[in-house]
């Protein structure tokens, strides 16, 4: 069966994002206001799985191996 599956990587907690405080500053010279603004990475993958439970499995594999920075 098919599944696409939806990765989503940030920054730790506490890592600085210079992105996202640079777009938060052009949002504010626009004139809108923010609590506070994140970037991350998705990365769509489309893989084949038995079942939900063995796509999330090779999803976070996938993570742990190679997408995210422990």
């Amino acid at each position: 069966m098919k599944f696409d599956v939806a990765i989503t990587i940030g920054l730790k907690e506490g890592m600085l994002d210079p992105e996202a405080r640079a777009i938060r500053h052009a949002l504010s010279n626009l004139g809108f206001s923010t609590e506070s603004l994140a970037t991350a990475r998705v990365f769509q993958v489309s893989l084949e799985a038995q079942d939900r439970d063995e796509a999330y499995a090779r999803a976070e594999e996938m993570c742990a191996r190679l997408l995210a920075n422990p």
